[in-house]
Formats: C-alpha cells, structure tokens, sequence
C-alpha cells in the first residue's frame, strides 16, 4: 500500500548531479527548503518533499493501508528514495522526523554520502513531544485541534522559536488543513505515533549513531533558539560519537532552514 502513494517532491538542479534529499520536520513541509533548492541547483540535484500525510502528499486515511506509525514511515522512505534515485544520496533532516532517516540509513548506509541533522532529538530529555505537539494526540481535543488550520499550523509552527511568519508564507501551510479533513486526521494519527514511539527511536538514534559500524559521515547542526529541544546533552553526545557539531546562536526556525551553513555543509559532501 506505500507504494501506491503519491509523494510531492520539488526538484532543483540537472540529475546528472549528486542527489541531496531534503527532509521537513513536524510539522513542516518541503516548502520549508524554498529558499535553499534555487542555490544548489548548480551544483547538485537537490530534492526536497512532503513526507505522507502532509504538504501536498498523499494523506492516507488511518487503518486504511497507512497508519502513521514510525515503521512504516521508515519503509515508506526507503520506497520513495528508491524510486528519485539509484546514486549515493546525502539526506538532510530536520526535527523529530530525524530518527526515522537515521534508522532508514543504518539498514543502507551504502547508499548515504552523507548525513546532516538539524535540531534532531538526542538526548533523553528529547524523548518527549514538546506540549504544543503532545496535545494534538489527545483524545478528542487533539482531533479538534488537527482540524483547526490556525491551531494545527501556524499556533504549531510559531511554538517552536521566536518568530513570526508572513501572512502569504502562513497561507501555503495551512492549505492543506483548508483544503481536506485529511490533513487534520493525518496529524493526529502521527502525533499518537510519535507520542508513543518516541522514546524507543530516541534510544536507537543514539545507539545507531554511537556504533562503531556507522560509517556515515554525520553533522549535527543546532539551533539555539529551539524551544521544543534544548541543547544540554547534544555537545556531549557529538564528542563521545565523534560526530561533527556546528552551533547556530540565532537559529531555530522549523519554516526555514539556515542557508549559509546548509550551503557550506553542502560542500562537504560534494
């Protein structure tokens, strides 16, 4: 049943190139990346989509061939980059979807050049939604709320730092709550997922990237301006794995990536 959904994914740059595959957070979408496909189109054949059940990818109904369930994301992953490409692919993440490519690339790590994490969880203390998302799995109040564009979007979204988002920016998160129930059931059944999974992936995150067969090159870029994940633990954990750390002071936006750093990190894995 994966297979037959349909993902959005925004392309930028000849295939010819190194594939870079950039990856939203929760509750984001692809296009979080608006600004950084146009940069590395020289360069790269950047590829940034909307995971299932947001943006404007497939929204499957729950119990009806696609559950939201941490797993099956995983596998859903390994479908769809399958089918963009057949090179060795560096995979940027961002958030709290970071476990699920980081599980997906310790089953393939011969297929990664190389991966980058932004403001993933970490650390023990990461292994709990942050109450702005937590309620949206609550029993009947979390169902209203994934089916308030407002609440489900821009209330989520602005939770996270200390920003504000245009007007016409806000408009293209919340179409997809506008436009069909499904985005709000879609949420709601990953935020239960997640809710109750994350814990386990936190915990397999940390023993994957501490292994001595991960063989990825990995950087861990942090935003200190994130107000869902801290960073106390996250120095610590990169010295012990060996994992190179880049701190942004002023950083934490789920809208929009940093561009200069995800442009100087680009380069690394060229």
């Amino acid at each position: 049943m994966i297979l037959c959904n349909r993902w959005f994914c925004v392309e930028s740059g000849s295939s010819n190139n190194s594939p870079i595959l950039l990856i939203h957070g929760l509750p984001s979408q692809a296009y979080s990346y608006r600004k950084v496909l146009p940069i590395l189109e020289n360069n790269y054949h950047a590829i940034a989509l909307d995971w299932l059940g947001f943006g404007f990818s497939d929204k499957p109904q729950p119990k009806y061939g696609f559950d939201y369930t941490l797993d099956e994301y995983v596998a859903s992953l390994e479908s769809v980059i399958n089918a963009l490409t057949d090179k060795k692919v560096t995979l940027v993440v961002q958030g709290y979807f970071s476990p699920i490519a980081i599980k997906y690339a310790s089953n393939h790590q011969e297929k990664l050049n190389g991966l980058i994490l932004l403001n993933p969880p970490l650390t023990i203390n990461h292994a709990k939604l942050p109450s702005s998302l937590s309620v949206l799995s609550n029993f009947l109040l979390g169902e209203i709320f994934c089916q308030d564009p407002l609440r489900a979007s821009d209330k989520t979204l602005l939770s996270c730092g200390p920003y504000q988002i245009k007007e016409d920016v806000a408009m293209v998160y919340r179409r997809p709550y506008l436009t069909s129930g499904s985005a709000g059931f879609a949420l709601n059944a990953i935020s239960k997922a997640m809710k109750k999974q994350l814990k386990g992936y936190v915990e397999d995150t940390r023993a994957i990237l501490m292994d001595n067969n991960w063989s990825v090159q990995t950087t861990v870029c942090w935003g200190q301006r994130d107000r869902w994940l801290n960073f106390d633990g996250v120095e610590d954990f990169c010295k012990e794995s060996k994992h190179r750390l880049v701190e942004l002071p002023m950083a934490a936006e789920r809208d929009q990536p940093n561009i200069g750093l995800l442009w100087q990190l680009f380069s690394i894995y060229s």
